[in-house]
C-alpha cells in the first residue's frame, strides 16, 4: 500500500561540514534545493557552535521534519532523539560509511536524496535494536573483532602508531575472550562474536519481520576468519559453517571482561553483561516514494 505524502510546513537542517561527503557548500546547496521546491528551513551548521548542541536545537523546536546532513554517528544520535520526541527524521548520507542513510536512501548522495524527499518524500517506520541502552539501526557486533574498528578510526584520522597499537591489540584478543550469550531465553552458546542484525539491512529476512537476525560469528583460527572474509564478499556468509544465523528479540550476552561492541559502525564498550533488545518502532523516516518499502 503507497502512502499519501506527509504535510511537512517546518524543517530543520543540521549540517556537519566536517562529515566524508557533505562538501565545504553544504549550506548554499541545501539552500538552492529548498528554494527550488519552494520551501525555507532553519539551518543549523557546525560553523555555528557544536554538532551535538545543534542538533538538539533542532529537535527541541519539535519542526515537522529534522533533516540531518553528516556521518553515521551523529543520523545515529539523531534516529535516537527521534524515537523518543516522535520527529519525522532524514538522516541524509554525508559520511564516508553511510549504514543507516545507505539502508534508507540507497545509492544516492545527500543533495539527491533531499531533493527526492521535497520532490515526494513518504514516511517510512524503521524498527531498530538496543544495546544497554545504546541504539542501533542497522547492525550491532559484539566481541573482540569490534576492537578492529577502533584501529580503523585511529588510521582514518591520521594516528598510524595508534592504529598500529590497537590492531596488536585486536589481534591479541582475537580468540581469547569468547563470549558466552542466550538468544531468547534458551539454551547457552559460546562464539567469537555476536552479530545483531536489523530488518531494515537484512537479506535474510523481511522488512517488517518482529526480531533481530543474530548471527553468531565461531571461527576456529586465522584460516576460518579468512574463509568467512571471503564468504561475507560473495554474500554467502550466512552458510558458512562458521556461523549460526536464527531470529531473536532479546539477546542476553556476557564474557569475562568489558565487551567491545560496534553499533551502525560506531564503536562503544560495554560493561561485562549486556542485554540487546528488538524495537519494532524504533522512529519514522522521510524517505523517496521508491523507497518506502524494501
Amino acid at each position: 500500500m503507497v502512502s499519501a505524502a506527509p504535510d511537512i510546513r517546518s524543517i530543520h537542517v543540521v549540517v556537519n561540514l566536517a562529515a566524508g561527503r557533505v562538501g565545504p557548500n553544504a549550506v548554499a546547496e541545501t539552500q538552492a534545493i529548498l528554494e527550488h521546491h519552494g520551501r525555507t528551513a532553519v539551518i543549523h551548521c557546525t560553523d555555528d557552535g557544536p554538532l551535538d548542541s545543534l542538533l538538539r536545537a533542532a529537535i527541541s523546536d519539535r519542526p515537522d521534519l529534522v533533516v540531518v546532513i553528516a556521518g553515521d554517528g551523529t543520523a545515529r544520535a539523531a534516529a535516537e532523539a527521534a524515537s523518543t520526541s516522535d520527529l519525522l527524521l532524514a538522516p541524509l548520507p554525508g559520511g564516508t560509511m553511510n549504514m543507516l542513510p545507505g539502508a534508507l536512501y540507497g545509492d544516492r548522495d545527500w543533495q539527491t536524496a533531499l531533493d527526492a524527499i521535497l520532490s515526494d518524500g513518504r514516511v517510512r517506520s524503521v524498527s531498530g535494536g538496543t544495546v544497554d541502552g545504546h541504539a542501533f539501526y542497522v547492525a550491532a557486533i559484539l566481541g573482540s573483532p569490534a576492537l578492529w574498528a577502533r584501529a580503523r578510526e585511529a588510521a582514518r584520522s591520521g594516528r598510524l602508531r595508534v592504529a598500529f597499537q590497537r590492531a596488536q591489540l585486536a589481534l591479541g584478543r582475537a580468540f581469547s575472550g569468547r563470549l558466552r550469550f542466550t538468544l531468547d531465553g534458551a539454551r547457552r552458546q559460546k562464539a567469537e562474536a555476536l552479530t545483531l542484525m536489523c530488518p531494515l539491512v537484512s537479506r535474510g529476512l523481511d522488512d517488517d519481520a518482529s526480531g533481530l537476525e543474530a548471527a553468531a560469528l565461531d571461527p576456529a583460527g586465522a584460516m576460518d576468519v579468512f574463509r568467512l572474509a571471503f564468504a561475507a564478499a560473495a554474500g554467502s556468509w550466512r552458510h558458512d559453517p562458521a556461523v549460526a544465523v536464527s531470529l531473536c528479540q532479546r539477546a542476553y550476552v556476557w564474557a569475562g571482561g568489558p565487551i567491545p561492541a560496534i553499533l551502525d559502525g560506531e564503536p562503544i564498550q560495554l560493561g561485562r553483561t549486556a542485554m540487546a533488545r528488538f524495537n519494532p518502532d524504533a522512529f519514522r523516516a522521510l524517505v523517496p516514494a521508491d523507497r518506502e518499502t524494501p
